[in-house]
């Protein structure tokens, strides 16, 4: 039997393979494993994206949270990384966020935060999984029930924390923001308007169909061509729950999770805060990322695909900047996990204080051509990382680079997808090799 939980919680298509009956089950047990550690009946929050599913979710999470005595806190529609923040904020034995983060509106999803704002470790994730199984032997009943409150103004003490992350106003910059018609379409134009910018929005219009709908940091062409149009300095693109952002420069350009990581993490070490002089990154980040790090004298850490592993290398060494070429990026002097608002912050604040356009700015690395192809399975997805015939294609391809590139085959975490990435000089080349790969791939594993 497979693990309940992924990489990033339990996801599913809602009422289909995320039902109401297991969303109970995740916060009855959720909230029985916490209490049981913390000694008393645990406080939960529980915050939620745009899409129409949480509402259903929500009310299932918050009814088996009760059935267990504890209290259930919701917070409204407020980025994941907010539900982070909220927990630690008002003493909270945890969090919950009820969200599919950049997938579409079919999917959901439900992840939980510990007192702390941390993602439970695997050890805690499966206590939990252990109670659904088996069951919980006696509930509470009578005035031992819990109870359902609403904290009002959760949204607001987001956005005035958020604003003491950067020391800088921000008159003077017009900046394009995508909210993906997701969890930031409030909270980024209140920030960005707050601190001075001139601030022009789309897809601001949640109706819980049209979350991440060609729109937000998987769909930038729109935000690309309204950057332009506007004449704005900046365009910030947030995915579904706003836990990342991509960037758009004043020519129309993208600038993704690593050239962020790269200026922020440059400026860091010119103001001596970057914390033993080391970002951390992912095997996913682009060799121009690691090439311009050795340039300027950073030390980049690597490992695996995903941000626990990211946050992981952060805690047990004191780094304090890291992330993914998402733009999935924790800065951990000031939140505790990807925080999509938060990075936007730290680009402008570098923007502010050098005076520097973000086209130039972004100069800082040269991204070697990459291209990422997906290969939809059926079966094992941990087949491909076996199967001969896959190892030595990717072998004779390494073969021809000769060093100048690289392939990276991954299992995606939260979907039936096997991923693709192959980097090198002749984009023709290896977009041809990606699609070759993948489609093998496809074959082989069905």
């Amino acid at each position: 039997m497979s693990r309940l939980f992924g990489t990033d919680g339990v996801r599913g298509i809602a009422n289909s393979e995320l039902t109401c009956e297991l969303a109970f089950k995740l916060g009855q047990a959720g909230a029985f494993v916490l209490g049981q550690q913390s000694g008393h009946k645990a406080k939960i929050l529980v915050g939620k994206d745009t899409r129409i599913s949480s509402d259903m979710l929500e009310a299932a999470i918050c009814a088996g949270i009760c059935s267990v005595g504890a209290q259930a806190v919701t917070v409204g529609v407020v980025p994941t990384p907010a539900v982070a923040f909220l927990t630690r904020k008002l003493g909270a034995d945890a969090g919950v966020v009820i969200s599919a983060s950049h997938n579409s509106m079919e999917y959901n999803g439900i992840k939980f935060f510990n007192g702390s704002g941390f993602k439970l470790s695997d050890e805690i994730e499966d206590q939990i999984e252990a109670v659904i199984n088996r069951g919980i032997e006696k509930l509470p009943v009578g005035e031992d029930l819990g109870r359902i409150t609403q904290e009002f103004n959760a949204k607001n003490e987001y956005i005035q924390f958020s604003k003491t992350t950067i020391k800088t106003r921000l008159e003077g910059l017009k900046i394009a923001v995508d909210c993906a018609n997701g969890a930031s379409y409030e909270v980024a134009k209140e920030v960005f308007s707050g601190l001075g910018a001139d601030v022009f929005a789309i897809n601001d219009n949640p109706d819980g169909l049209n979350i991440n709908k060609d729109c937000g940091s998987t769909h930038i062409k729109g935000l690309q061509m309204f950057t332009t149009q506007c004449g704005a300095d900046i365009g910030l693109a947030f995915d579904g729950d706003a836990d990342r952002v991509l960037a758009v420069d004043d020519e129309g350009n993208v600038v993704d999770g690593d050239k962020i990581m790269m200026i922020c993490a440059l400026d860091m070490k010119n103001k001596g805060m970057l914390k033993n002089n080391t970002l951390v990154a992912t095997v996913m980040s682009n060799l121009g990322l690691f090439i311009a790090a050795k340039n300027h004298g950073i030390n980049v850490e690597q490992t695996k695909v995903g941000d626990r592993y990211v946050l992981e290398e952060m805690l047990s060494k004191g780094y304090c900047i890291g992330g993914e070429q998402s733009g999935h990026i924790i800065f951990l002097d000031y939140n505790t996990t990807g925080d999509g608002l938060l990075t936007a912050l730290q680009l402008l604040s570098v923007m502010k204080a050098t005076g520097e356009k973000l086209s130039s700015l972004s100069s800082v690395m040269q991204q070697l051509p990459q291209v990422l192809v997906n290969a939809k399975v059926k079966g094992n997805k941990e087949e491909c990382l076996k199967d001969p015939e896959i190892k030595k294609e990717i072998e004779d391809i390494e073969k021809i680079f000769s060093g100048q590139g690289r392939v990276l085959i991954r299992p995606s975490g939260t979907e039936p997808l096997i991923r693709v990435m192959i980097e090198g000089p002749d984009i023709d080349f290896i977009t041809e090799k990606a699609k070759h790969l993948a489609a093998l791939i496809e074959k082989k594993i069905s």
